[in-house]
């Protein structure tokens, strides 16, 4: 029943499984909350944001004002300080010459993660082939976790704070896929590490051909020296020769034959990996995947990029995770789901801290613009996107030029827009070539042989992409306005092929002009919105941190930007006076 002071339609507020769920947050990070508040005559309202902890001590009072005059919508921003679990209560009071009248909202929750829960630069690699070596007979011998090492501090020092990992355990034998994926292997061919298990183990295990725990365990010393987090794989699947195929058949599928079936998503068909059946033996299935989370967590793994999870029952992830979070909140789950978006969003409910997205495949000025007002505002309550500019698995149309221009300006868009994005290696090498025309596969892809790649010489010649990505990371870094989701606004340009923002974080604001055609100069006049910006007068100093250059500009500023002579882009720092 309502009050006699009829809140309604506060925001934000998700109710999922029948009941409100957290609100996603971080210590410090600011979240507007609004609410409808109405009694009846023509009495005046107020009205306070009470935040509380789990306790239900109250922590902060936040007062509320009316958006816009005359609509009873009510605002104001609050923020939590530190990891845990929160609520927060809509209060109004009327008082008058005779009387003083209360009304209370329900409870909504609201959670903070650690903040590598909403930022972080990612990088991914296979370990087996950082160190690989090709040998004079053509044969290549195998990186490790010891050469894998060496390259870590080359990834911190290019900005990046999460390594993620492939799976890392033994892989199948049996119907093992070649070289593009080829149905007839030779003997050399390392398999795929998604079909995970063999007579060596399964998900606990390490594959021998990286080396031991212990090897695995002085891989995660050397990233945490170096600041780095190590995110690892959690692919619920097997390859035939996994042990859980002896020891649980009834975890698979069966055919009509009584043969277990391989994975399809059609038209790719995965014979080397069986997927998990949840229906025959729920709690033995979910009570072994969080022992094998919780060996994880104890070799120091705190982030998990779950493969796949929307080929599994979001209920059964609402389960895991909620038991993860309450012995270890500070571990992190990344859902690698591009799938339709009411999934990914539930996933995001169901407790994944992060999810992949389709800024992957987002390159026009409309698309861009119109996903990430979804994501900053409509969805940002419960779904925080990772943005990454390529996978092993998927090497994107608008890439397989290779033109080094687009490598650039995709990069400064996902770094930008998104507090978390990600690149696969050899992003930085300007790798392309696709497996065939109208694929969006890569030539000789890592998920099935051995990469040879001599950083060093590219390094030495120039040819890569990493210093413009290390600087990046770096802006990211030196401005907490790039490292918050919700800020997010877009400024009207008069051209297709330049697109505006901003993100503001209390004094430091930051502008970015992205010019999104890699092949010539575009110029165009940008019409910032002041209010925004939260700029009074009409002129600013626009200090550029991608060439050190200042400009002055003003609400009404004509950009140029010309790839060809290495200007894709804009990164402008505004001083807040």
């Amino acid at each position: 029943m309502i009050s006699r002071i009829a809140i309604s339609d506060i925001s934000p507020a998700i109710y999922f499984g029948g009941e409100f769920i957290p609100v996603k947050a971080v210590p410090h990070e600011e979240i507007a909350v609004s609410a409808t508040a109405v009694i009846e005559g023509h009495e005046k309202l107020t009205a306070e944001v009470v935040v509380h902890d789990s306790t239900g001590k109250v922590i902060s009072r936040h007062s509320m004002h009316e958006g816009a005059p005359g609509t009873n919508r009510l605002e104001a921003v609050i923020s939590v300080p530190d990891v845990g679990d929160y609520f927060f209560i809509i209060e109004a009071d009327s008082t008058s010459l005779y009387r003083t009248v209360l009304g209370s909202s329900e409870k909504y929750p609201l959670r903070a993660d650690r903040e590598r829960a909403l930022v972080g630069s990612w990088y991914e690699f296979f370990p087996r082939s950082e160190g690989a070596v090709k040998n004079s007979d053509g044969s290549i011998t195998s990186g490790n976790f010891s050469t894998a090492a060496l390259r870590i501090p080359a990834v911190a020092a290019m900005g990046f704070d999460v390594l993620y990992l492939p799976p890392i355990h033994p892989i199948g034998i049996a119907h093992r896929k070649g070289a593009n994926n080829s149905l007839a292997p030779t003997e050399a061919d390392p398999g795929v590490p998604w079909a995970i298990g063999n007579s060596d183990g399964g998900h606990d295990a390490i594959n021998p051909v990286l080396g031991t725990m212990k090897d695995f365990e002085n891989f995660v010393a050397v990233a945490t020296k170096h600041g780095v987090d190590i995110a690892l794989d959690l692919a619920l699947q097997t390859s035939p020769d996994h042990p859980w195929v002896q020891a649980h058949p009834e975890w698979f599928n069966k055919r009509a034959d009584g043969t277990i079936a391989y994975a399809e998503n059609p038209p790719k068909k995965y014979q080397d990996i069986y997927p998990i059946n949840f229906d025959d033996d729920y709690e033995g299935i979910r009570n072994e995947v969080i022992r094998i989370i919780r060996l994880w967590i104890s070799k120091g793994v705190k982030i998990f990029r779950v493969d796949n999870p929307h080929t599994k029952p979001v209920h059964f992830w609402q389960d895991v995770l909620s038991i993860i979070n309450r012995e270890h909140p500070d571990a992190v789950f990344l859902a690698e789901a591009f799938t339709a978006p009411a999934m990914m969003h539930a996933l995001g409910k169901a407790g994944f801290h992060q999810s992949y997205t389709y800024f992957t495949w987002r390159t026009s000025k409309w698309e861009l613009t119109e996903y990430g007002r979804e994501v900053s505002t409509q969805t940002s309550s419960f779904f925080r996107p990772n943005f990454w500019v390529n996978t092993p698995d998927i090497n994107p149309f608008h890439l397989q030029s290779g033109n080094p221009n687009i490598f650039a300006l995709r990069a400064v868009l996902a770094s930008t827009l998104s507090p978390s994005w990600g690149m696969y290696a050899g992003y930085e090498l300007f790798e392309h070539a696709p497996f065939k025309e109208g694929g969006e596969e890569y030539l000789d892809s890592e998920k099935y042989e051995i990469k040879v790649r001599d950083w060093a010489h590219f390094d030495k010649t120039g040819a890569t992409l990493a210093p413009f990505i290390t600087k990046l990371n770096a802006i990211r870094k030196n401005n907490i306005a790039l490292q918050r989701l919700r800020n997010l606004v877009f400024h009207t340009t008069e051209s297709e092929s330049v697109i505006a923002y901003s993100k503001r974080d209390g004094d430091n604001l930051v502008l970015v002009v992205v010019n999104l055609d890699p092949q010539s100069a575009q110029g165009t006049m940008v019409h910032w919105d002041m209010k925004a910006l939260g700029l009074s007068g009409e002129h600013f100093v626009a200090h550029d941190l991608l060439d050190d250059m200042t400009y002055n500009w003003s609400s009404h500023t004509f950009v140029s930007l010309d790839p060809t002579q290495g200007k894709t882009a804009h990164i402008v720092q505004v001083k807040v006076s």
